[in-house]
């Protein structure tokens, strides 16, 4: 990983030469609005993708799942992860640009097993550049992904492992329409292994909140609706559809609270593609199942 840090700094380096005249034309002050440096903020100006499962975040799914390997297993899929802002430029709630660090770890056990083995874990760090303009928001995510197969799995069932390991940058741009987010982009992989991966992926998806809580928790907060629909095709599966959907509730302390608190869900999901799951990305999986996760 250390060796790719000086490469990936150049890079990221060249895309921040490249986009300067972008974000300073998108987030010039106006003539009553002054710039703003804010360092290490504490709230993002382009929002997670709710539906994305390699997205950072914090959350715990119970699953069933469906797979030419294995035929209705009882899955665990956690993960540990998070968008840090380092500096913020804005002249405005809603216009700035900033750059941060997402880190993320996505594992999955095996539940219809003795110990709950360990099936896959995938390891992601990057550098995200978000900017928001009013309705419309971006990012270009500089990143790498490595992953690696649990012990006990590898000598239960001996499996023939990959070496996977990659570096790509995504670019993905937003509208929002109210309550409705609409997104677009995609994503190249330039430096991979094995040799033979695929390298583009193409990505859309919409995000949704209800404006009218569905119910109150007394003096404690409020639930509202969300959904959010992901979808991607990659090079490496012939452009097959991977679909991800969630539904449910996001709670939230009441409006008019002045202390700052994190959001929760509780969702349903469904998936079906081939298998975000690193180890396993060249396997067709469907599942569903539902997910606590904080944040969005």
């Amino acid at each position: 990983m250390l060796k790719l840090l000086k490469p990936l700094a150049i890079l990221l380096s060249t895309l921040l030469a490249q986009l300067s005249p972008v974000l300073h034309a998108a987030t010039m002050p106006t003539e009553t609005a002054q710039a703003e440096l804010i360092p290490l903020p504490v709230t993002m100006l382009f929002q997670p993708l709710r539906a994305d499962p390699k997205e950072p975040r914090f959350f715990v799914s119970k699953l069933r799942v469906d797979s030419a390997a294995n035929k209705d297993t009882s899955i665990a899929a956690v993960g540990f992860g998070e968008h840090f802002g380092f500096i913020r430029k804005q002249s405005g709630p809603q216009q700035g640009w900033q750059l941060g660090l997402g880190a993320a770890v996505f594992a999955q056990f095996n539940l219809d097993t003795p110990s709950d083995d360990l099936l896959n874990a995938d390891y992601t760090i990057g550098f995200p550049l978000s900017w928001r303009q009013n309705s419309w928001s971006g990012r270009i995510r500089l990143y790498h992904q490595s992953s690696h197969l649990g012990d006990e799995y590898l000598l239960n069932q001996s499996p023939q492992r990959i070496n996977l390991s990659f570096e790509a940058v995504e670019v993905l741009f937003a509208r929002d329409f109210g309550n409705l987010r609409l997104y677009g982009g995609g994503e190249n992989i330039f430096s991979h292994e094995p040799a033979d991966l695929g390298e583009n992926i193409l990505h859309l998806g919409f995000d949704w909140n209800s404006r009218e809580n569905a119910f109150h928790i007394g003096r404690l907060g409020a639930a509202r609706w969300v959904v959010g629909v992901d979808a991607k095709r990659w090079d490496q599966n012939n452009r097959d559809l991977q679909l991800s959907a969630k539904i449910g509730l996001e709670f939230a302390p009441r409006k008019g609270s002045t202390t700052p608190a994190q959001r929760w869900n509780l969702l349903l999901e469904y998936y079906d593609g081939m298998s975000p799951y690193g180890q396993f990305y060249a396997n067709d999986v469907n599942y569903w199942g539902v997910a606590i996760q904080l944040g969005i």
